[in-house]
């Protein structure tokens, strides 16, 4: 009887019942907590549509690069392969273990991709973190492809733009982790000195040493709203001096008031303002984007025609 039970009639009913609607069909805002279809969010660019709230939630690196780049065309640039868990690392799983998981999760080798296109008919560079990889902590490699991104950009004379959302530095290679820090500032100085905007787009999470290093010295500093933007968690700041933070600590809006940040844009408007941003820095009058989140600028030849030596305030 417990074979019929527990075996057969299981079989059976897998095989009658009909299946039911998928369990993704909905999210629930983490801010207004109103569940929103899958559809709507998408179509809103992955933006609460509810009344007075606009909660952004996270985009995913490839979806960042087609909505940024002309026509949602991009062409990656491969990255050289870092050394594996260089100081043999454990703690509750072994550090090689973890990156194979992450690897095979998300099917990067690491937390982040290099890609070159044109906004608006402009040259651009971008390197994007990938938050599903471990957090986007940033390791060898990271700093290895922000390296490679901003060789590219001088390369091409294209303004860079990095858009991280990291948890910091990756515990599980120590001293290696926070050596990308300098790395990663004299690579942002190789585009600086070659006259090229740099520009920083902040989301969220941008946290630990990567808000310490070259996510703070963008020639423009952009963020999405919303965004927990600082180095210390509020709790641990909390703790540590033994007061109440203000609220909306660490928030876009309250790093917009305070001088740290230079524009909080909606993930709308990002496209246009980006475009505004390094035309501007590249003494160029700005291209139209026409209708749509990725539609272009000029065509290519008049896009570099129009191409005009940096200025220095770009430097």
């Amino acid at each position: 009887m417990n074979w019929l039970t527990n075996f057969v009639r299981p079989k059976l009913q897998a095989l009658t019942r009909k299946p039911g609607p998928p369990d993704n069909l909905w999210e629930k805002c983490p801010k207004c907590e109103q569940m929103i279809f899958h559809r709507e969010l998408e179509a809103n660019l992955r933006v609460c549509p509810h009344p007075n709230c606009g909660h952004h939630f996270r985009v995913g690196w490839k979806r960042r690069l087609e909505l940024l780049f002309d026509d949602a065309q991009f062409e990656r640039a491969e990255l050289s392969k870092s050394a594996i868990d260089p100081l043999k690392f454990r703690d509750l799983k072994r550090y090689t273990d973890r990156l194979r998981e992450s690897q095979s999760k998300t099917g990067e080798g690491d937390a982040i991709v290099v890609a070159s296109g044109r906004l608006g008919g402009q040259p651009l560079v971008i390197a994007v973190f990938n938050f599903e990889f471990m957090g986007g902590s940033m390791g060898t490699a990271v700093g290895d492809g922000l390296i490679k991104a901003a060789e590219l950009a001088v390369e091409q004379k294209a303004a860079l733009l990095v858009i991280p959302a990291s948890g910091g530095a990756r515990m599980q290679e120590g001293i290696l982790s926070l050596m990308q820090m300098p790395r990663t500032i004299i690579a942002i100085d190789l585009v600086k000195e070659a006259g090229l905007p740099y520009i920083v787009l902040l989301t969220d999470p941008t946290t630990g040493g990567v808000s310490a290093s070259f996510a703070m010295l963008g020639d423009i500093a952009v963020s999405e709203p919303g965004a927990i933007i600082g180095f210390a968690g509020k709790r641990v700041i909390e703790d540590t001096i033994r007061e109440k933070l203000p609220e909306g600590f660490q928030r876009a809006e309250y790093l917009l008031e305070h001088g740290m940040v230079d524009m909080v844009v909606p993930r709308a408007e990002l496209r246009p303002t980006l475009s505004r941003v390094i035309a501007l820095l590249r003494n160029q009058p700005p291209a139209p984007m026409g209708d749509g989140p990725n539609r272009s600028g000029p065509p290519l030849a008049d896009a570099d025609a129009a191409v005009a030596p940096a200025t220095a305030a770009a430097g």
